[in-house]
């Protein structure tokens, strides 16, 4: 089985109102296999519809451009080339999707609905946070960062980039292969 190590980063704004549609701006995602190496990387921008200029907050936390925007492909591209990278109709290697938190898992879905495709790729998931907090035998879950440090990895790159969030995770689960579940 491969593990697909991945995060999002989406629109976002200093205040959360109901009508404000979130859309996946960023994919970051890394291919460990059952040996816990890496063994291919994944990174690409996403242009969102509803909202295309992005928040002076959104800028700022993620470090993410508008020129990146503008210029990055639209969801279903992206995301059918995501697809094929994770190699879903290769039946021959299953494949579990690894996020930190439920977060990704829902924005994924909500994106394909939203874009009129197929989400039924994103049922293989793991938890990663839930699944560490019983783990580790945790009362609350905690942050991507303090879990890193926490199990004696260093926290590399920027916060809130979802390549680099997907590296350091990945430190996390390749430490843990044997003991996750779908």
């Amino acid at each position: 089985m491969n593990f697909i190590v991945y995060d999002l980063e989406c629109t976002c704004w200093s205040t959360e109102l109901h009508e404000q549609v979130h859309e996946t701006i960023e994919i970051g995602a890394l291919k460990v296999d059952h040996y816990g190496q890496v063994i291919d990387e994944f990174t690409s921008f996403i242009r969102p519809v509803i909202h295309p200029v992005l928040s002076d907050f959104c800028l700022q936390l993620t470090h993410i451009s508008q020129i990146d925007i503008n210029r990055a492909r639209k969801f279903d591209d992206v995301i059918a080339d995501f697809t094929h990278w994770i190699e879903i109709d290769n039946s021959k290697e299953e494949y579990a999707l690894c996020s930190w938190g439920g977060f990704d898992k829902r924005q994924l879905v909500a994106d394909c609905k939203l874009h009129q495709l197929d989400a039924t790729w994103v049922e293989s998931h793991i938890n990663i946070k839930e699944q560490y907090k019983q783990l580790r035998k945790l009362r609350q879950p905690i942050g991507l960062k303090k879990a890193v440090e926490r199990e004696g990895f260093e926290f590399t790159g920027i916060a809130h980039r979802a390549f680099t969030d997907a590296e350091n995770l990945a430190k996390i689960v390749a430490k843990y292969l044997d003991l996750w579940w779908l």
